[in-house]
């Protein structure tokens, strides 16, 4: 029998002693670490079902559908140990820290290694969205896997609560980003598995900062009863601070670069159909936007009775807004010939657009 074992073959023994001592309070809260540190270990059981997670997790990806994502989480299993390092943390607890660490760095390892795999295998599916949706984190999603942390943690300690349901609502802020990255690393998209990780790392940090405060807060913290360990817990709750805050400052840069790219590309839909109006029958049908070289490619579908001439686009082009990346702008668009008709006839014919556009010019 290993050192580990024997240590906590003698905390269990110890617990049962002293259990009829305690209050009911108290006695609820040493069953509560109890069942926080079985769930934290890394064994057979937490790795066969984090693979699995992982395996319906991708095809979800593949088949970009997020029901099958969040539904394959119901048997993921990386909240645990992150439950266990928030313990571990404010409770002083260097043993269950080492475990829960190992376990959940074990977790992630077993996500990636199944999804890499699987991103190579199915090379020849294209990107989906729900993969590219895990791509760009922002200060938003740092604020919902605060939530689901703190929703997590009271779910953990609160006899009235099932964490089971809660713990499905986390995992889907864990295994799919991690499915995403490696699904994205396997096609060679390194940046894009970068955004992907950097969301995965941040709601593991957020959730266990959350954690931590709210058990804190209800009573689970024995590293305050030794004096000599109070630079420990200040330590250990900075070192998640710290992470917090360095994340949060790129999250909010990312945050404002996504609600600047919304904008402009709100105000270049908003813009072209002004423009429109001046021109009978013409329609706006779609609007995307690329990128060329050092140019914000503006590919608009116009349907209408009349093509436009170069020079009318040129006209249209000079009233967009400017791309929040300050790259040069170019409208390119694409004309679809439509006719309009009611019971009295053609609408918006091609001579009465050829007359309104010579009277604009």
């Amino acid at each position: 029998m290993d050192h580990e074992s024997q240590t906590n073959q003698y905390i269990d023994r110890e617990r049962e002693i002293h259990l009829d001592g305690l209050t009911t309070k108290d006695a609820q809260k040493e069953k509560m670490r109890a069942s926080i540190r079985d769930n934290s270990s890394f064994d057979a059981a937490y790795i066969l079902m984090n693979a699995l997670a992982t395996i319906v997790a991708c095809y979800g990806l593949f088949a970009d559908s997020a029901a099958v994502v969040i539904g394959a989480m119901i048997i993921a299993m990386l909240l645990g140990p992150i439950a266990g390092v928030a313990l571990a943390l404010v409770d002083g607890d260097n043993a269950l820290l080492k475990k829960a660490l190992g376990a959940e760095v074990g977790g992630v390892l077993v996500v990636l290694f199944t999804a890499f795999t699987l991103g190579l295998v199915h090379r020849d599916i294209p990107i989906t969205r729900e993969i590219m949706a895990r791509t760009s984190p922002n200060f938003l999603d740092l604020m919902v896997a605060l939530a689901g942390g703190a929703a997590g943690a009271y779910a953990s300690i609160s006899p009235r609560l099932s964490v089971a349901f809660v713990g499905v609502a986390i995992a889907t802020a864990l295994v799919p980003p991690l499915s995403s990255c490696s699904i994205l690393l396997a096609r060679g998209e390194t940046k894009l598995a970068g955004g992907a990780f950097l969301l995965a790392f941040t709601n593991i940090v957020a959730i266990q900062f959350a954690s931590s405060l709210v058990m804190w807060l209800n009573g689970f913290h024995r590293i305050t009863r030794r004096l000599s360990s109070e630079h420990s817990i200040f330590f250990r709750n900075a070192v998640s601070i710290l992470i917090l805050l360095f994340l949060s400052g790129t999250l909010l840069t990312n945050l404002r670069d996504v609600v600047s790219k919304l904008l402009f590309e709100a105000n270049t839909r908003r813009t072209l159909q002004q423009e429109l109006k001046q021109y009978p029958g013409a329609h706006l049908a779609e609007v995307r936007f690329g990128a060329d070289g050092e140019k914000t490619i503006v590919r608009a579908v116009v349907r209408g009775p009349q093509p436009f001439s170069p020079e009318q686009v040129g006209v249209m082009e000079a009233k967009l807004p400017s791309p929040p990346n300050e790259t040069l702008r170019e409208l390119r668009l694409r004309y679809v010939h439509t006719t309009v008709v009611n019971r009295n006839g053609q609408l918006f014919s091609s001579e009465e657009e050829s007359e309104h556009a010579s009277k604009l010019e």
